[in-house]
């Protein structure tokens, strides 16, 4: 039996792309670090992000699977709080400026960078509440296999994030006037919140109808 099914694992795809290309500190790190020392350290800054992924990982799989085990109606109740998280997350998307603001910035070694990528993506309580906000409505919680979903999300997680950061910093000077063009920007935050919204709204109605 595969671990997750294809059609569920499309709408995590599209959920967790939704959240991912949305501007955040991890992404507006790496475009920086690239810019000022070149895409090998911009490498370096994305190498560090997915490293903070790992460890999330691991706490929210054990963690997720605890809520699984213990209380099936605790763990709903947490779907439920997340799917409103992510509709909250939409919300600012809609009513977001668009200006990204990266900033100047002075060179700094590969180890630096991934070094602060690291504690950034590890310090950040907007990635903690995505990943228990995201695995509890894409798990099968009537199968046996709840970890092996729940490392198959995770890893489909960092794929997107890598595939995402990654162009950014090897061509980080263009991603810059890309990301910085108003209305390119708007365009990003906007259509992200739309796509949140209608996953929020697609989650409640499953978890309270």
């Amino acid at each position: 039996m595969i671990p997750v099914e294809p059609a569920v694992l499309g709408a995590f795809v599209l959920a967790a792309g939704a959240v991912v290309v949305s501007p955040g500190p991890d992404t507006l790190l790496v475009v920086r670090y690239a810019l000022s020392s070149g895409h090998w350290v911009g490498m370096a800054t994305v190498a560090g992000v997915q490293l903070g992924l790992l460890v999330h990982t691991l706490l929210a799989v054990a963690g997720v699977s605890l809520i699984i085990a213990s209380s099936p109606v605790l763990f709903k109740a947490v779907a439920i709080v997340g799917a409103a998280y992510l509709a909250w997350l939409g919300v600012q998307g809609l009513r977001g400026s668009g200006r990204l603001g990266l900033g100047d910035s002075v060179p700094v070694p590969g180890a630096k960078a991934c070094r602060d990528a690291l504690l950034t993506n590890l310090l950040n309580p907007k990635v903690i509440v995505v990943f228990l906000a995201l695995f509890p409505n894409f798990v099968d919680t009537g199968r046996a296999d709840v970890t092996f979903q729940l490392l198959t999300l995770a890893a489909t997680l960092v794929v997107i994030n890598v595939a995402w950061q990654a162009p950014i910093a090897w061509a980080a000077l263009a991603a810059r006037r890309w990301l910085l063009t108003p209305a390119i920007a708007r365009a990003i935050t906007r259509g992200t919140g739309v796509v949140l919204l209608v996953f929020a709204a697609l989650m409640l109605y499953q978890h309270l109808v």
